[in-house]
């Protein structure tokens, strides 16, 4: 990985000190406030302190009355209503609640999930038709549809209702739908546009909670929009906060329906406070499974299990979502190694901005993981495609300097189809277009990336030195969790720090230290940084660590522990030696 340049942000000194004294928080806290915007201390109080009334009224989304009022009239005339998800955990987690309150409500209400190597992405005529022919009149899309214009005119065709409910980017026309709801509309004024799939979902259950007088089952409902929330990676910022905040809460202190139960036991999180790392990279790669590697109805169906006789079904799939996961990886490692290889040894793809690599055979469930890990490690967008015979599948996934769904729209007339976001999109290409589709997006990002915008950074909050470094401060600094994008983890820097113990190597690809400065001694790791061992072994009498704080209990006792972004040499030595030289 190419070493990341290191960016102290700025603040404002006195709004900072200000805060402080208006909620009685630490100087840390305060100025960590202030860094991402919450410098208004009724802003920041709402922040640390999210709850429930914080949720905006969702009848301020366009087309919220029409699809309610729909949705009522066909549970009280028991007319067949289909929820039609999408088979990622945005997706999967969109159609249980929404099924779940319409099952509540009393409604006659069936599901479906395209399967990703058969139905393909989105809203499809051929669904439209499959579920008119299974009696159903209304269908109501969580997190697509947006962009099925053609499975609308299908579904009016046939006479079938259709209620598009999703957050992707629209097109300048809008789907013939009865009631499209997406706060990204044009014309809709709705405060939060940042909204994940399962969040837009989350906002029709919480309007049909209240058409019928059941507001107290909304929690329920936002402990399971928080793993979608969390797993789409959507700014954790106004609502999302919200439901990320209290749906974590709800999910660390239980009870949980069966399903639910089966799967975070599974995971090894029974019992445990669960935060998002937990969801990040324990729950979600589970579910998703389902969609990568066989079918997403597997998750579907252990979170949609609510009766205790199902206890059994739910262990059992629960642990057939944990084999998945288990030859997901297998996948990723494979592909991740070709797309590599590609990489390094055919400058026709590893010298431009925009790395597009393609493989025979890819397994499209793992090709998006690939592109991320592939933007992780060469910090330059990555298109990656599965190549089937004439027809080859992407993925697509960006650095925040370049919007690829723009790049995508300027090269439209190469794709079959595509669409998405400014950081991650999916297309559809005929396999000998795919050197085309690399020169017209790397053209596209010649015009718009620098050198500097293929550089890494590492934004530092703050200095923190050792003797600063107090429970008191880690705890404030964990009232701002969950952390993820929009609200990232603060990262210190402390300058000048001795290792007095290690490094150790954990599993092959960690390392474990302990760190001194000032006197003060703390444990540390650094998560995948075994090829560093023998440059921190070398420097071990001065280093710069750049670190986040952890706090972790071991025999009832709360300790703090730093959990390391980057090391290097100390840049007191090197000017030090650059002097004397």
């Amino acid at each position: 990985m190419i070493p990341p340049r290191w960016e102290t942000l700025a603040f404002d000194e006195a709004a900072a000190s200000q805060l402080a004294s208006a909620l009685g928080l630490s100087p840390i806290v305060a100025r960590l406030l202030c860094q991402r915007g919450l410098g208004d201390p009724e802003a920041a109080a709402r922040f640390l302190n999210p709850s429930l009334d914080q949720l905006h009224d969702p009848m301020g989304l366009a087309d919220m009355r029409p699809a309610v009022d729909r949705l009522m009239a066909a549970v009280a005339r028991r007319e067949r209503i289909a929820v039609h998800g999408d088979y990622d955990v945005d997706g999967i987690t969109s159609t249980v609640i929404l099924r779940r309150a319409l099952d509540l409500l009393g409604a006659d209400v069936v599901h479906f999930i395209p399967e990703r190597m058969t139905d393909g992405y989105g809203l499809q005529r051929s669904a439209i038709e499959r579920l008119h022919a299974d009696g159903v009149s209304l269908v109501v899309s969580v997190d697509c549809g947006i962009r099925g214009a053609d499975a609308a005119r299908r579904a009016r065709e046939l006479g079938v209702d259709l209620i598009i409910t999703d957050h992707h980017e629209p097109d300048a026309e809008l789907p013939p739908a009865l009631a499209v709801i997406n706060p990204k509309r044009r014309d809709c004024s709705y405060p939060d546009k940042h909204l994940a799939g399962v969040g837009v979902a989350l906002k029709l259950v919480q309007a049909l909670c209240r058409e019928a007088g059941r507001e107290s089952w909304l929690p329920g409902f936002v402990k399971v929009a928080a793993i979608g929330t969390l797993a789409d990676v959507v700014p954790l910022i106004g609502e999302n906060r919200v439901i990320a905040k209290l749906g974590l809460d709800l999910l660390s202190r239980g009870p949980h329906k069966v399903g639910l139960r089966a799967l975070l036991d599974v995971a090894g999180l029974a019992g445990k406070t669960i935060d998002s790392y937990h969801i990040s990279f324990m729950v979600a790669p589970r579910v998703n499974a389902a969609g990568r590697m066989s079918t997403p109805d597997i998750a579907t169906r252990l979170l949609l299990a609510s009766d205790e006789t199902q206890a059994d079904e739910a262990r059992a799939l629960a642990l057939q979502l944990d084999s998945e996961n288990v030859r997901r990886r297998e996948e990723e490692a494979s592909i991740l190694a070709a797309a590599r290889t590609i990489i390094q040894t055919d400058p026709a793809v590893g010298a431009r901005s925009v790395l597009v690599v393609a493989g025979e055979g890819w397994h499209r469930g793992v090709i998006g993981i690939v592109a991320s890990k592939l933007v992780d490690a060469f910090h330059r967008p990555a298109i990656v495609l599965s190549v089937d015979g004439d027809v080859a599948h992407g993925s697509c996934r960006s650095i925040p300097q370049f919007d690829i769904l723009a790049a995508l729209e300027r090269s439209a007339g190469l794709m079959i189809r595509f669409g998405g976001h400014k950081q991650a999109a999916g297309l559809t290409i005929e396999s000998s277009r795919i050197r085309e589709l690399r020169t017209a997006v790397n053209d596209v990002a010649d015009e718009s990336l620098g050198p500097e915008d293929l550089m890494p950074c590492l934004r530092i909050d703050s200095d923190l030195g050792f003797r600063g470094i107090t429970s008191g401060v880690a705890a404030g600094v964990a009232s701002l969790a969950p952390f993820g994008a929009g609200n990232p983890r603060p990262v210190f820097a402390a300058r000048r720090v001795e290792l007095v113990d290690g490094p150790r190597t954990l599993k092959e690809r960690h390392l474990k230290m302990a760190l001194k400065q000032d006197g003060r001694i703390f444990r540390a790791i650094a998560w995948r940084a075994a090829e560093r061992h023998d440059f921190i072994a070398e420097h071990r009498a001065a280093l710069d660590v750049a670190f986040s704080l952890e706090q972790n209990q071991y025999n009832g006792e709360t300790y703090v522990e730093l959990t390391l972004a980057d090391v290097r040499r100390s840049e007191d030595l090197r000017r030090s030696e650059d002097l004397r030289s």
